[in-house]
Parts: structure tokens; C-alpha cells; sequence
């Protein structure tokens, strides 16, 4: 779910006002080459008018995605509602309310969005990015809220049978609702995944499943013509069960992103990375979590133990910099320096809390 291209801007990162080289240690402590952590004590020179937020950036293109998926749901279901009014098709009717709850999931996103603009503070020191995994949340619960309406009116339908008029307005309702909601769905994925907006990708997800609901509509007005009755409810219940499956992939992919999950490759082409920088003589743990459609990540890199601290210190800050411009939305990375073995441990201070409790 990872995206698959690089979206930091060259001229922009050094210069950021959150940025990692800003905040990983204070001078103001002493520190050697064993534990060093990549800080520069300026910025690198490029100019105040180049400089690109690329996390604003997302959270802009991320906003548009929505005003204008929003935009063709919004109609698409006005179009759909009217034709349920004419026809009384439950399948329709299922389908409408699910792009409209589909719709308004723009909202809790677009609130995120915004939130995750604020800059971090000393409450919320990683900033507010996590407020796009609550929206998917927010998105999930709406999946799960427009399945359960469908299957209450598709049972309702079927104990309580009911004529179906419009056949042919049923059917082009439901076209449009398909063709709307691929469109939809497309163009959300793509963001999403563009911008790393696990959220966003659910969100599209939850689209192309209405998009495909919307043709099955078609097969119970196909049936309804030919004088099945139950036809219109039974669509409606074969509706639900695409909702769900949704859901399930959907659920995935939000509670991943919660869990700190990350696409294994990122953490190869980091570790290729470090290991790519003159000076390092290896690799240790890297870790990265995403902070809504950011990636912040630590790693620990080995060096020559006879370095001073200075030149340790620069090796730290050619490893993170080799890391923001290797790994797609990189904007942050701790990285610690360990020396090569030189006849003691230099963590044996730190052994026994990070030993593992005996098992049972």
C-alpha cells in the first residue's frame, strides 16, 4: 500500500522547519562517536523561495481528491435518488444510500487533513498526522453502518414484496452510479497511494465496491422484467455481501497503518541506502512508522571506532540524508552511530533493559 514513487522535493527538505536535522540531539550534552545522532547546525544553503513542504503538499492534493470526488458522488446520487422515488427498487435504494455515505466520508478526511497541517508541539511532538488513521476509522464504521442499512431494507424488501416500476430509468441509474464511482474510486486510490494516505486508499476502495454494487442493481431490474419479484431483494442482499468484503479489505489496510506497518521493501531500499554511504561500514535495526502520509524512520549505521566526533557526526547526517532522498515520503530519520568491535560492548549499560522476560 506503500506508494511507489518518490515525492520529497530536493530543494525543500533541508530547510523545513520540523525537519529531523533541527532536533535529534542537544549540543548542549556531551556525546561521542558510540551515540551520535544526525543534526546540522544550519541549513544547507538552499534559498527561503525553494522551499516545498512536501507533507503540505500531500495534504493539498489529498484535500482536492476529495472536493472533487465529493462533487461527482454528490450528483450521482441525487440522479439515483430520484430514480428510487419513481421505482421503489430496494436495490437502488441500498446503492444510493451507500454513495451518499460514501460521499460524506470526504468530510472526517478533510478534517484530518487539515489537522495534520499543524505544526508539532511539545504535547504533540510527531505533529497531528495521526488524525488521518482516526478518519480511516471514521471511514471503516461508515462501511460497516451503509452495509447493515442495505441488508435491513434487502430483508425487508423480501418479507414485504413490492412492484417495481422504471425498469429502464433503474437501469440507467445504476449505470451511472458505476460509471461515478470507478471514476471515483480511481482517482482516490491513485492519490492515496501517490501521497501514502492509507485513509484515502480505503476511502477509494470503498468506492469501487459501490461502483460494482451499482451493476448489480442492473441484474435485479433485469430480473425484475423478466417476473422475478424477488429478484430487486435478493440483489440487495448480494449488495451487502460486497460491502462487507470491502469492508474486510478496507479494515487491512487502516488497522496496518495503526499497527506501525510498513511495506518490508521500504526498509530494504533504506538499509541499501545507509550501507551506500562512504564511511559506513555497516547496518544495524531500522525501523519506520508513518505519521498520517509521512514516514519517520531510525536506523543505526557502524563505523570506524577511531572517528572523532565531528566526522562521526557528518557520517550521521550523509546517512539521513541519503535516507530522505532514497525512500518514497521519507521526511524524518534518526540515526544513531555504533562503532566497529573494539573489545567491549559499548550497550552493556543498556543490557538489562532491553533483555528479553524468560517465557512462561
Amino acid at each position: 500500500m506503500e506508494g511507489n514513487r518518490n515525492t520529497h522535493d530536493h530543494h525543500g527538505h533541508h530547510d523545513r522547519h520540523d525537519h529531523p536535522h533541527h532536533g535529534h540531539h542537544g549540543h548542549g550534552r556531551p556525546a561521542g562517536p558510540r551515540r551520535l545522532t544526525a543534526r546540522p547546525r544550519a541549513p544547507h544553503g538552499h534559498a527561503a523561495s525553494d522551499r516545498t513542504d512536501p507533507a503540505m503538499e500531500a495534504s493539498r492534493e489529498g484535500m482536492r481528491t476529495l472536493w472533487i470526488s465529493l462533487a461527482v458522488l454528490g450528483a450521482t446520487t441525487a440522479v439515483q435518488a430520484v430514480i428510487v422515488a419513481l421505482s421503489g427498487s430496494v436495490a437502488l435504494l441500498g446503492d444510493t444510500v451507500h454513495n451518499a455515505a460514501d460521499a460524506l466520508t470526504a468530510v472526517p478526511l478533510g478534517i484530518a487533513f487539515l489537522l495534520g497541517r499543524r505544526a508539532a508541539n511539545r504535547r504533540y511532538t510527531y505533529g497531528y498526522g495521526r488524525a488521518e488513521d482516526l478518519a480511516g476509522l471514521v471511514v471503516l464504521a461508515t462501511i460497516a453502518g451503509s452495509a447493515a442499512v442495505a441488508g435491513w431494507m434487502a430483508v425487508d424488501r423480501l418479507l414485504h414484496p413490492r412492484e417495481l416500476t422504471h425498469l429502464w430509468a433503474v437501469s440507467g441509474a445504476a449505470l451511472a452510479g458505476f460509471l461515478g464511482n470507478e471514476w471515483v474510486a480511481r482517482y482516490r486510490i491513485r492519490t492515496g497511494r501517490r501521497i501514502g494516505s492509507a485513509a484515502l486508499v480505503a476511502d477509494g476502495l470503498h468506492a469501487r465496491t459501490d461502483g460494482f454494487t451499482s451493476l448489480a442493481v442492473l441484474l435485479g431490474a433485469g430480473g425484475a422484467a423478466l417476473g422475478w419479484r424477488a429478484a430487486d431483494p435478493v440483489v440487495g442482499l448480494l449488495i451487502t455481501l460486497a460491502i462487507l468484503l470491502v469492508l474486510k479489505d478496507a479494515a487491512r489496510e487502516v488497522l496496518r497503518r495503526l499497527m506501525d506497518s510498513v511495506d518490508p521493501a521500504l526498509v530494504e531500499t533504506a538499509e541499501a541506502a545507509l550501507r551506500g554511504v562512504p564511511g559506513v561500514l555497516g547496518t544495524g535495526q531500522v525501523r519506520m512508522r508513518w505519521i498520517g502520509h509521512s514516514l519517520r524512520a531510525e536506523a543505526d549505521i557502524v563505523v570506524d571506532p577511531n572517528l572523532t566526533v565531528v566526522r562521526a557526526h557528518e557520517l550521521a547526517v550523509a546517512a539521513e540524508h541519503a535516507l530522505i532522498h532514497s525512500v518514497p515520503r521519507l521526511t524524518a530519520a534518526t540515526v544513531h552511530t555504533d562503532h566497529a568491535p573494539a573489545g567491549t560492548d559499548p550497550h552493556a549499560a543498556l543490557a538489562h533493559h532491553t533483555a528479553r522476560p524468560a517465557p512462561g
